[in-house]
């Protein structure tokens, strides 16, 4: 196994992604040949299931990375989505140093974790994918509450951790500015999980632009940004078409 977007990430690369939850293979095989960089495929927020990602990955062109949200930091979830042969996991909910522990801890063979060895789909075309999972997989975690803000520099400290992602919306709900992204508390733990994950070497990653546009976060030095949804494409798309004729 041979993960190019971590090795990216790990360079200081900025990289620009989709979060996918239409369950289409051939929207995932169109999307993916348009330049995007990493697909993350949500099981926590949408009707997708780890079949269902299995097959989605399975229509994906090579040069955009399949990646898994979970739907909860546990490590069956997290087992089985790697065994589908996700290149990297996001955990959502990660908001303290034990929290960040477990999740890198399931996504790691012993002795550096508790994954258990199944020759399921990642393993199966890999000879040498229990050798190197371990360096290769992404483990992403997601900081969406005011807890995991206060608790960003001891997360940080986990050795493991490659990307933290913010939940923009969440994380407002969580500081009592729900929907509202701009509000300044909002804003400024943003700047906060930037700062030490510039200071930590984590490759800092954002869902849109979290009150600003993306290219803002792309130029303040967000690395991992996702760019909108499949879903929401598709209804940007229709209501453009629609447009001339009914306005």
């Amino acid at each position: 196994m041979r993960n190019e977007l971590k090795r990216r990430l790990k360079a200081g690369e900025r990289t620009l992604g989709l979060w996918m939850s239409i369950e289409s293979p051939i929207v995932s095989e169109l999307l993916s040949g348009l330049g995007f960089d990493w697909f993350v495929f949500d099981l926590e927020h949408s009707p997708l299931d780890v079949y269902t990602a299995q097959t989605l990955m399975q229509a994906m062109r090579e040069e955009t990375t399949p990646i898994i949200r979970v739907a909860w930091n546990d490590p069956v979830l997290i087992k089985l989505a790697l065994d589908v042969g996700t290149y990297g996991v996001v955990i959502p909910w990660v908001n303290n140093r034990e929290e960040a522990r477990r999740a890198v801890e399931a996504c790691k063979y012993p002795p550096e974790g508790i994954r258990g060895c199944g020759p399921r789909r990642s393993a199966l075309f890999d000879p040498e994918y229990f050798e190197t999972a371990n360096e290769e997989i992404l483990v992403i975690a997601q900081i969406e509450t005011r807890e995991a803000v206060e608790n960003i520099e001891e997360i940080a400290s986990v050795d493991g951790i490659d990307v933290f992602f913010i939940g923009p919306y969440d994380l407002s709900a969580s500081y009592g500015h729900l929907g509202r992204l701009e509000a300044p508390p909002v804003q400024r733990a943003i700047e906060r999980v930037l700062e030490v994950a510039k200071e930590a070497e984590v490759a800092p990653g954002i869902y849109g632009g979290g009150g600003k546009t993306p290219r803002e976060r792309y130029d303040e030095g967000f690395q991992f940004i996702a760019l909108g949804e499949d879903l929401d494409l598709l209804r940007r798309g229709a209501r453009e078409v629609l447009r001339p004729f009914r306005e």
